[in-house]
């Protein structure tokens, strides 16, 4: 469980993470892309594909030892469970959001948000 205050610094602490993440979807896409539409790309072939896959899940690894919850990496989506006036709640922050500004019920999920 986390408090507001304790998901607020960690998504400060493990911005770089985060940041690693985002660089390695988006290599790992246009990587892909190339090869799927010309068979050659400049970022690599199959061996590079099969790297950026590996260090993309030891990120989202990563985040999930901290006890987040990584619901998505297209955008990054990221849940903190937490509670709120005696309800379970996810703190969410979202690929974009400067901090965590956002939260839902348990039960609700991503269509539930609201802003703290």
């Amino acid at each position: 469980m986390f408090t507001l205050a304790q998901a607020r610094h960690l998504v400060a602490t493990l911005h770089p993470r985060v940041n690693e993440l985002i660089r390695v979807r988006a290599d790992l896409t246009e990587l892909q892309a190339d090869l799927a539409t010309h068979g050659v790309s400049a970022l690599g072939g199959r061996p590079e594909v099969k790297g950026l896959e590996a260090r993309l899940h030891a990120v989202v690894d990563e985040l999930q030892q901290h006890g987040i919850e990584v619901k998505s990496v297209a955008p990054v989506l990221l849940d903190f469970p937490g509670e709120r006036d005696g309800r379970p709640v996810l703190w969410c922050w979202l690929e974009g959001d400067s901090d965590v500004r956002w939260y839902h019920r348990a039960d609700c999920g991503f269509a539930g948000r609201r802003p703290i």
